[in-house]
């Protein structure tokens, strides 16, 4: 699937170091992933700030994909993540599937799963939309 012209402007260091890579977006569905490898604990699980970056990321990008047509952005306003399930290596895919598109505020679910398909965490993530113009650089 290729990806939007503005995702590439998007990008950031956090990205780049945490090794993100997104696979698709859609105000609806956003999916991306990231290694296990270089994202662990002390004691080499899967860190769950990982799992919070990486659920953060997809549902603002989903959520900026269903405000740039209204001249707006999404900024995280508040993200929960339930961890269900240890990781020791491989690879870590997110799916955020929106849960509400409202003018003001988009809301997503994202399961967080392994290369076995096994549900790694679930995470909530709701994005406030405000007006571009607005946004101090």
């Amino acid at each position: 699937m290729t990806l939007p012209d503005w995702y590439h402007q998007m990008r950031c260091a956090l990205d780049e170091k945490l090794g993100l890579e997104v696979l698709e977006i859609s105000p609806e569905r956003t999916v991306g992933r990231m290694p296990v490898e270089g994202n662990t604990q002390p004691v080499g699980y899967w860190h769950g700030g990982a799992t919070c970056v990486l659920a953060e990321s997809l549902g603002s990008l989903a959520a900026t994909a269903h405000a740039l047509p209204k001249g707006r952005i999404a900024l995280g306003v508040d993200i929960n993540a339930t961890h269900h399930r240890a990781a020791r290596s491989g690879w870590i895919t997110g799916v955020a599937t929106a849960l509400a598109l409202g003018g003001r505020v988009a809301t997503y679910e994202v399961v967080l799963t392994d290369d076995h398909d096994h549900r790694i965490a679930t995470a909530r993530i709701s994005c406030q939309l405000v007006d571009h113009t607005g946004v101090r650089r």
